[in-house]
Order: structure tokens, then sequence, then C-alpha cells
């Protein structure tokens, strides 16, 4: 199964990072997929690599840029792609998205909003992930 990521760049909570990992052991996931921006991006990225899974990143800047987290360890790097179509590009890929929330409600001017509502739209598996750790699933 491949599952995509999408985060705040201010990165995940103590509890948020619990319940990825748990999510992570219970889908199995072969290859997940994430943006390469600092913040929640690297800490998904850490737990990835503790589990031993696959990892391609589908960075929306260049390295260089302070955004970029520059992860290594990962199987591929695609091409840079402006932020909204990296985010359709992770979503087109997996059958499930790990989602994590800044705050407890949808919110309209965020990049990782505006992915869930993309995975929404094509029916993929979301499991919003809030900052007190609890799991939103949709489908």
């Amino acid at each position: 199964m491949i599952v995509g990521f999408t985060g705040s760049r201010k990165g995940m909570t103590a509890p948020q990072r619990v319940t990825v990992d748990w999510l992570l052991a219970e889908l199995q996931p072969t290859l997940v997929l994430h943006g390469d921006c600092v913040g929640a991006d690297v800490d998904f990225h850490k737990l990835a690599l503790a589990r031993k899974i696959n990892i391609n990143v589908h960075p929306g800047i260049e390295l260089g840029d302070p955004r970029r987290a520059g992860c290594e360890g990962y199987m591929l790097c695609h091409a840079v792609r402006p932020f909204w179509k990296r985010n359709r590009d992770i979503v087109n890929s997996c059958v499930a998205l790990i989602a994590v929330s800044r705050s407890e409600n949808e919110e309209l001017r965020s990049g990782t909003w505006a992915t869930v509502r993309y995975a929404r739209k094509l029916k993929r598996s979301i499991y919003v992930v809030y900052p007190g750790g609890r799991i939103g699933k949709e489908n």
C-alpha cells in the first residue's frame, strides 16, 4: 500500500507523532510519499525511516530554500513542482493519505487542508491526525 503524507511546516505535536507512528504500524505501507518540507514532513520521514519503509519525496521547492528539508534516505526524489501540483501528485499516487492538522478545525487557506479536500474528491482513505492525537477517518 502507498501512503501519502501532508502536514504543517510547524511540525507535529508529540501526540501526533505517537499517532502517526501507530498508523504506520497499522497500515503497513510498502511506500510513503511526502513533500520534503521542514516541519511535519521531517517528523514523518524520521518515523518512516525508523520503520524501514521506502520513501519517495515530492519537493515543492529547490534545495537551498529554507522551507526545503533536504531529507536523506529516500528511494526517489521527484522533480520540483509548485506546492499545489506536488500535493496533487502525492494524492494521485497514494491509496491513503495521512494529514496532520495544526488545529481542530478545517482551514480554508491551508495547503494541508487543500490536499485533504483533493483526496476527498478522489475518494482516498484519509486519516486526519489532530493536535491532541485524535484520528478523524474518512472514506
